[in-house]
This record gives structure tokens, sequence and C-alpha cells, in this order.
């Protein structure tokens, strides 16, 4: 270790960027599909060591920057896909678009580290700090908390234990201590008290994962998930819409289950284009089985429009529109700033959506649903809304915008944290994958290849209570990471 030290001291802060760049880039492989929990540990520890030998906060502010560029840069590289291949826009934007976010996003590890560097007790700070950095990424300029560092422990990590109590963030905090508690083992200080540490949270989080939060309701419901592999290059073409239509209608007849759930959009049409005839066979096939489809459609209500699931079959018609839209995706910010890029380089369908404002669960297949569409459920204290009214969950996305990347795969482990956390179990119906129904141990029960047209069928089970995350939402974590900062900086 003194040979490191001796290197750390001397070596060019270049030398040392390009290490943090490279324990960024490895950091990705902690998350879906490769679910190495533990490698996040020993990276964590990497750049904790490398942020206690600089020597200034604007030494540290660069390294973790460095640092964010390798975890972003290689973990959301799919955003050029989306950009690029299906959005139509030039190469050399596209790519400069995907740096300028993965720029942003490396933004708060380096403020994270800066600010941990001025405040002093580095070690202890930065758990912190970085933890509050993912959840100020949830929400500035709308969110988008993906790859926050807690994710990559579901969910077989001791450390998933912590979910229902702390949520995402508050294990992210985890995550950095215990790292700290490793580097402090392997260098110098309180060992017996920092291994001592290592060995609260391991035994401690897997403790937690043995009790029973929530209790199951009931008999379980048969599910059918229907994943049409529509390829997004002719999802919204007028030329293919009746082939499409058809293929869901054929797949809908196929399926016999109390809850047939389509994706995100899967009919390519408004609601109110579609022909009544239409409708009312899908609605004939649910009501001969006593069972109730959800169906991913864009509603049209008073000139505004709204990425929408509605229920057809049994129960009542119900509808529920997304609320949490996706900023250059699904509406346009700041209009007359941005709207060129729009009617100049990129081509997006439904690019100016309207947000729903119901978080009531709808009552389809006898069971109480929480609905969440696409990429709501990264956001956990928004799918809390819906509890503990809500006693099963489902999400229905179309991540066919990234590819054959692993998006669909990292989107997939972030319903695995909303299972863990909200004690539910949650099923996926998605275009072309990850199509899944997940326990509340955040296990996959079932997944189907992806980039096939397949009917995923099986149980699910309803449950009731609440765990302490679904009862106090993000502010335990909140309050307990501000007030270990004012303790540390009164002890500076």
């Amino acid at each position: 270790m003194s040979l490191l030290q001796t290197w750390a001291s001397h070596a060019p802060l270049w030398q040392r960027a390009v290490l943090a760049l490279l324990l960024g880039v490895f950091t990705v492989l902690g998350f879906a599909p490769y679910g190495l929990f533990w490698l996040p540990w020993l990276t964590s520890v990497g750049l904790l060591w490398l942020w206690q030998q600089a020597a200034t906060p604007a030494q540290v502010f660069k390294l973790g920057l460095a640092f964010g560029l390798g975890l972003y840069g290689l973990g959301i590289y799919w955003i050029y896909i989306s950009l690029h291949t299906f959005g139509g826009m030039p190469w050399w934007f596209a790519g400069f678009c995907t740096f300028c976010l993965c720029a942003f996003m490396a933004l708060f590890p380096a403020l994270a580290g800066y600010l941990a560097k001025r405040l002093g007790h580095l070690l202890f700070a930065a758990p912190l700090l970085w933890a509050l950095s993912d959840w100020v990424r949830s929400w500035i300029f709308t969110g988008f908390p993906w790859l926050t560092l807690g994710y990559s422990q579901a969910p077989d990590s001791p450390l998933a234990g912590f979910f229902p109590v702390i949520g995402v963030y508050g294990v992210s905090a985890l995550v950095m201590l215990f790292a700290t508690c490793l580097l402090i083992v392997a260098t110098s200080g309180p060992r017996l008290r920092a291994a001592g540490g290592v060995a609260v949270l391991l035994i401690g989080g897997s403790l937690l994962t043995q009790l029973p939060w929530t209790q199951a309701v009931g008999k379980p419901v048969s599910v059918a998930l229907l994943q049409g592999n529509i390829s997004q290059t002719i999802k919204w073409s007028p030329e293919h819409a009746e082939q499409t239509l058809r293929q869901y209608f054929d797949m809908v007849q196929q399926a016999n289950a109390q809850l047939i759930v389509l994706p995100e959009t899967a009919l390519p049409v408004l609601l109110e284009q579609l022909a009544p005839a239409y409708l009312d066979a899908l609605k004939q096939h649910a009501q001969s089985q006593q069972a109730d489809l959800l169906i991913g459609v864009v509603e049209s209500k008073q000139g505004e429009y709204f990425n929408s699931a509605i229920s057809l079959g049994a129960s009542p018609t119900q509808s529920y529109s997304k609320s949490h839209l996706v900023p250059f995706g699904e509406y346009i910010p700041l209009k007359s700033v941005f709207g060129w890029i729009y009617r100049d380089w990129l081509h997006m369908p439904l690019s100016d959506l309207s947000r729903g404002t119901s978080k009531k669960p709808l009552l389809i297949a006898g069971q109480k649903v929480g609905v969440n569409i696409c990429y709501e459920d990264v956001f956990g204290d928004e799918i809390a809304q819906q509890l503990p009214q809500a006693e099963l969950l489902v999400n229905i996305s179309n991540d066919a915008w990234y590819g054959q990347s692993f998006a669909a795969d990292q989107h997939m482990q972030f319903s695995q944290v909303r299972a863990i956390e909200t004690g539910r179990m949650v099923l996926r119906s998605t275009n072309t994958g990850a199509t899944a129904i997940i326990d509340t141990h955040g296990q996959v029960l079932q997944h189907v290849a992806h980039d096939q047209a397949v009917i995923l069928t099986g149980d699910a089970q309803s449950y009731s209570g609440q765990t302490p995350f679904v009862w106090w939402g993000n502010w335990a974590f909140l309050v307990l990471s501000v007030g270990g900062l004012l303790l540390i900086w009164r002890r500076r």
C-alpha cells in the first residue's frame, strides 16, 4: 500500500484520472445484466482512496468527474441509439448530446467528492453526499436517476435487505459506507471498528431480508404478459399499423388468464381512432374468461394526448395516464428554445404529451393494481403514492428505443428494487423485453427471451401492508443524511 500511496502522491493528475475513469467503467458491471453486486464495493474503495490521496478539493472534483464519465459513458451509451438510430438525429449531434448528458450526470459524484473534501472527514462525509447527489439527480430537471449506485445491490446483495427501510438512495449511502469500512481495514485507522461496521452491514442486511414486511391477500391470479416484439423502425408507420393491431389481437385471443397485459403504446393509433368492432372483440374475449385486459395506448382528451393504460373486460373500463414524462422524449421542455431540434434533426412520435394526474390503483381482475408506465418505475417515492392501497404493481414499457443494448435489463433491475421497497409483486409487459414476473424479494420468477414475440403466462399474488419505506418514503434517508452531515460539520 505504501508503494501505491507514493504513486498517488507523485503521479500526474491525468494518470490518476484515467484510473478513476476505469473504476467508473468497471462499476457498470455491478448493474444488470452482469449483476456483480460486489464490484461497486471495490471500485468505490478505489475511488475513495484516490480522493483520500488528493491534495485539494479541486483534484477530488476532477477525479470524481472522471469516475462519472466512465460510469455513465458506458452505462447509458444506449441514449445514442435512441437519438440516432431511431430518432434520426445526425450521428455527430447524437454523440454530442449523449456526451453532454453523461458529463452532466458525472458532475454529481464530482460535487459529492469536492464537498466531502471541503467538509473534512472525507471517508464518512462522502457516502452521505454521494447518496444525496443521487437523490438530487432524481428530481432536478424532472429527474434522471439511472444507475443510482444502490440499484447495483438488487436482488442478491446482503445490502438489499435495507431497501424496504431506507430505499435505493439509502442503500447508495450504505454501498459507499461499506467501501469506507473496507478501505480503513485495508489501510490504517480503527481497523477493528471498521471490520465491525462491515459485519453489521452484512449481517443486518441479511436479517432484514427475512422479515415479512407484507402479507399475501387472497388467491393468486393467472396472468398473461404480451411481448409483441414490434421493431421501433415500423412501430409508428401507418403502413404497418394494421399488421400490429392484428398481431396483438391474435395474441390476446391466444391468452388464457384472469389478467392480460399489453405493453406501453402497444396499439399504434389513438384510442379514438380504433374501430369499435376491434375494441368490442377484445372486450368480449376478456369477458368470456371473466378476465380483464390492460392495454397501452395513446388517448386524446380535449385536445391533449396522454400515454395511457386502459382496461377492458369483466371490470368497468378504467384508465391510468402517465404522469412522469420523459423530457425531450414525451414532452419538449422550453419549447421556444429547443423546438428547432425536433423540427430539424429529431423525429420522435408523441413528443408533446400531457401529464396524467390520477395516482389511484385500478380495480381489475379482482385485484387493486398500481399501474406505472415505462420509466416511471425509476421513481420509488412516486410508486409508493399508490400504496398501501395497491396490492400488485404492473409496469408496461417499450425499451425498443435502445436496440439490443443492456438498457432493458437495467430497467428491469429498477423494477426489482421497487418490488423489494414496496413488498409487492411486479409484472412487466414490454414490447421487446424485459418481460417478467418479479416476487416481493426482487427475484425474477419468470422471464422470456428478448426480441421475440411471446406470451409469458404465470401466477401473481397480491399483498397488503406496507414497508417502512412506503410509510416514510425518502424522508428517513434524507433526515439521516442531513443529520450525519451536520454532525460531521460540528466535529470539524
